[in-house]
């Protein structure tokens, strides 16, 4: 069983800055894709970020472009989220996911399109 595990969620002001870090701890094997989605309080999941397995491809939601940056360590089995500008607007829980891929250079954007979950990090920017 795939296992997720976020951190580097928290507080901070607007304009400011954060890196979320997500970590397989139990890894699918075979070449697999990460994402970034987030969910804020009574609104569905939304796509933010995705990366292929070889980290030549990226795809951003239109709502995060020019601000958030995606990128993968394979040694270490992470990805990470540089989330810059930050709005009050980008407040919600941030969830990893992932799913195997026969596709180096493949990415994903739709929630359904994964297969494992991690457990979420709260990010809350203040105005």
């Amino acid at each position: 069983q795939v296992q997720l595990v976020e951190s580097g969620g928290g507080l901070v002001q607007a304009g400011g800055s954060l890196r979320l870090s997500c970590t397989i701890s139990r890894r699918t094997n075979g070449w697999y894709v990460m994402g970034w989605f987030r969910q804020a309080p009574g609104k569905e999941r939304d796509f933010v970020a995705a990366i292929s397995w070889s980290g030549g491809s990226a795809t951003y939601a239109d709502s995060v472009k020019g601000r958030f940056t995606v990128s993968r360590d394979n040694a270490k089995n992470t990805v990470y989220l540089q989330m810059g500008s930050l709005k009050p607007e980008d407040t919600a829980v941030y969830y990893c996911a992932v799913r195997t891929t026969y596709s180096e250079d493949r990415v994903y954007a739709k929630v359904d399109e994964y297969y494992y979950w991690g457990q979420g990090t709260q990010v809350t920017v203040s105005s």
